[in-house]
């Protein structure tokens, strides 16, 4: 792993965030949400991530299938960005062509004739969806690996963690004006835990912090104090999805871009069923602070980051291997 950091160009290029986007986002696992937020067929979830319209439903077979929330007539939405539901079709918002639920074209509405349409041929744009331990993910890449290589390391690191009870509990979003890689590799280590973070600092023991990678996945480990919120234990699957675990749940955090120059990310908090309020809301709590914090410091850096005066610094052997893991991790996918 190289010792130098990537060049600030890359930060607030919209040509570097356009590459990236294909090339990493368009080809990896992206988190979209837990199979029980779509308990009936007919229930869908819908999110935007790199720019790209995504989508999971309940087929009539009880199976979850992905798409692009894209008509194939002319681009309209089918349906808008949250949870929701339908009956027996997907229907645009623009000019009412209706989709079976598994994705094929069942009415182009008041088409009228014409030579060479085969409905056949214009079902929805169908995506890899595997699931892990009730989580959905799906792939635009036909050809990825599964999900399960992706996963396997953070399945090893929390096989003594039950999921079966967990339920989803609270879902928010924070705004960041900061390029996606910012916000990720303050992620990725803990060097500024005691200058960013007095709470976290507290909650753990940061003298004997560990990050360590195996494979596509970034592990950060430190013994949480008596009485914390946090279990200690904090992953990042490549390239953009925080998991992180807590004394009675888990949270999973989605690094979004939304341009090269905003992120946004979604809080997805679940818990054991019958957590009280109280905990959750201590958790919760805990969390929103030390985001406003990373806030603050990672749009600080990209403000830096803008003004062109640094291009190139140097990764702390002790404390930033997963930095630079990061960073390989992007040379090689967009090279």
């Amino acid at each position: 792993m190289t010792a130098q950091t990537l060049p600030s160009s890359l930060y607030r290029d919209a040509d570097a965030y356009a590459h990236e986007r294909k090339r990493i986002f368009g080809r990896t696992w992206q988190f979209l949400g837990h199979e029980s937020q779509i308990a009936a067929p007919g229930a869908y979830i819908a999110t935007t991530l790199a720019d790209f319209p995504l989508l999971a439903i309940r087929g009539k077979d009880n199976e979850i299938r992905a798409f692009h929330n894209v008509c194939r007539h002319r681009a309209g939405p089918l349906v808008d960005e949250g949870k929701g539901a339908c009956q027996d079709f997907l229907t645009c918002r623009y000019h009412g062509w209706r989709y079976a639920l598994d994705g094929r074209l069942a009415s182009a509405r008041d088409f009228g004739a014409a030579k060479d349409f085969d409905p056949r041929d214009f079902g929805l744009i169908k995506l890899q969806c595997q699931t892990w331990r009730g989580f959905i993910f799906a792939n635009m890449d036909p050809d990825a690996a599964p999900l399960s290589e992706l996963v396997a390391p953070l399945e090893r690191a929390m096989a003594g963690i039950d999921f079966k009870q967990l339920v989803f509990t609270r879902h928010t979003t924070h705004p960041i004006k900061c390029n996606w890689k910012t916000y990720a590799e303050n992620y990725l280590e803990g060097y500024h835990i005691p200058i960013v973070h007095p709470g976290l600092n507290a909650a753990v023991d940061t003298s004997r912090y560990e990050v360590d990678v195996e494979d596509n996945v970034a592990f950060h480990r430190a013994p949480p104090s008596d009485g914390a919120p946090v279990a200690g234990l904090w992953a990042l699957l490549w390239p953009a999805l925080a998991v992180n675990v807590y004394t009675n749940g888990i949270m999973m955090e989605r690094i979004c871009p939304v341009g090269h120059g905003q992120t946004r990310l979604d809080y997805m908090y679940f818990f054991q069923d019958g957590t009280s309020q109280l905990d959750v809301a201590k958790a919760v709590a805990s969390s929103e602070v030390t985001t406003e914090e990373d806030v603050m410091i990672t749009e600080a850096v990209q403000r830096n980051l803008d003004a062109g005066a640094y291009d190139i610094g140097r990764l702390s052997p002790r404390h930033e291997g997963a930095v630079a893991w990061f960073q390989d991790c992007v040379r090689r996918a967009t090279a």
